[in-house]
């Protein structure tokens, strides 16, 4: 049976999330498109740029990404707590990177006529900013923003109106540390089970590629993460990424247009197309809910969500980087197409710490996605979701009793220790 959004994506259940979003009819509008011998493979430079930008933005981190050729996976973290933090100015500001707005926020914002509003106008500001900051720790609307402003700047490219995207985005609920490290290692290597990449790192416009290049550069922040630059491909004039660099001349010219306050241009890295001019209109609604391109493309990319302790960082992953990876490489070797089922001969720590038999780790990871409906976790944790929801019955439970139930000994090698329970939340 469908279920509201608000009901699968509810922060009282858990702040991390999988959402898949993929292209119309599962097209390779992102790929290359063998009926027409073109190459849209620079839109996953696009996407991936943008979702680091929006980090920036909302109280939404993302921990994990694989952009696919006609699909994209996310791994992300609501902070809501972070978006209570933040003061009334900041949330108009943060919004105002997105959208314009009405003209009654940008007096608010300005010291010299606020103080000439009037107590309505006021509480009229007040209502938008409790809008807004609900907005701003919204999985749906961080998801609209994305889909929306890749899919206008692709139709832009082709000349085209019309669906970018089959629907909105799905969504799986992860229930638990145990879940979240599958789900993490699931969406990293994606493109080495689709048989497009042998190794981790070689796995272009994936978040554990970015951590690695990120490390070898010498980038020991904690999260390991770095400032996504984007390669434009060969015919940069008609295929250059969404952003403007700050120092260009199109910079300057963007920076006229937003403090210009005539109308909602788009990016002035993608001319204008005279069947995608919607933006025109300056109207108080169209003003509040079309996307300020011009601003959003010059958005610096966020780094990462870190890994580390949650008792010492609370918006973290709880795991190391380290340990991470080593279960990141071990897998690949397991999962690519040429090497199908191969048990890794070295148990990663990661897995003894949390209890997973290698052998029902590298024979379910492939099926996270399929194997699960709207969550993924230990066997009672979705049980207990399932209860709260006042469903009978949640689509994973029996793989979660394989994937995620008690190791028994001939599930681990002899010489290996007995794991340590599964940490609580």
């Amino acid at each position: 049976m469908t279920r509201p959004r608000a009901s699968l994506v509810s922060l009282s259940d858990t702040p991390w999330y999988h959402v898949v979003t993929r292209c119309v009819r599962r097209a390779y509008l992102c790929g290359f498109d063998r009926l027409t011998g073109q190459s849209f493979e620079h839109r996953r430079g696009w996407v991936e740029l943008r979702l680091r930008q929006l980090a920036g933005v909302f109280a939404i981190d993302v921990a994990a990404y694989a952009v696919m050729s006609n699909h994209v996976h996310l791994v992300v973290r609501v902070d809501a707590d972070r978006a209570a933090g933040w003061s009334d100015t900041e949330v108009l500001r943060r919004w105002r990177c997105l959208f314009r707005g009405p003209v009654v926020v940008e007096r608010f914002l300005s010291p010299a006529t606020r103080a000439e509003m009037t107590e309505a106008e006021l509480d009229g500001v007040a209502g938008l900013i409790a809008t807004y900051r609900a907005r701003l720790a919204d999985l749906p609307w961080f998801m609209r923003v994305l889909n929306e402003s890749i899919a206008r700047a692709a139709n832009r490219e082709d000349g085209v109106r019309g669906r970018f995207w089959e629907g909105r985005f799905r969504s799986q609920a992860i229930l638990d540390e145990t879940a979240l490290l599958a789900v993490m290692a699931y969406v990293d290597l994606n493109p080495i089970r689709a048989g497009i990449a042998e190794t981790p790192e070689e796995s272009a416009h994936t978040g554990i590629a970015a951590r690695i290049a990120a490390l070898r550069a010498g980038d020991d922040g904690p999260a390991n993460g770095r400032h996504l630059v984007v390669a434009p491909s060969p015919d940069t004039a008609r295929r250059a990424p969404p952003d403007v660099h700050p120092g260009s001349q199109r910079a300057r010219a963007a920076q006229e247009t937003a403090t210009s306050e005539t109308d909602d241009s788009p990016p002035a890295t993608h001319p204008p197309s005279p069947a995608v001019t919607d933006h025109a209109d300056s109207s108080p609604d169209a003003r509040s809910t079309n996307l300020w391109e011009t601003v959003l493309g010059r958005l610096p990319p966020a780094p990462l969500l870190p890994f580390g302790n949650p008792a010492e960082v609370p918006a973290a992953i709880p795991f190391t980087f380290d340990g991470y990876l080593t279960l990141v490489d071990s897998l690949g070797r397991a999962l690519h197409p040429r090497k199908r089922g191969a048990i890794p001969s070295d148990l990663p720590e990661i897995l003894t710490r949390l209890g997973i038999a290698p052998e029902r780790f590298v024979e379910h990871a492939g099926f996270l996605l399929k194997g699960f409906g709207a969550a993924i976790g230990a066997p009672e944790r979705m049980t207990a979701l399932a209860a709260r929801r006042e469903c009978r019955y949640l689509r994973g439970v029996r793989r979660a009793t394989v994937l995620f139930g008690p190791t028994t000994p001939t599930d681990r090698p002899a010489a290996t220790a007995s794991p340590s329970p599964v940490p609580g939340r």
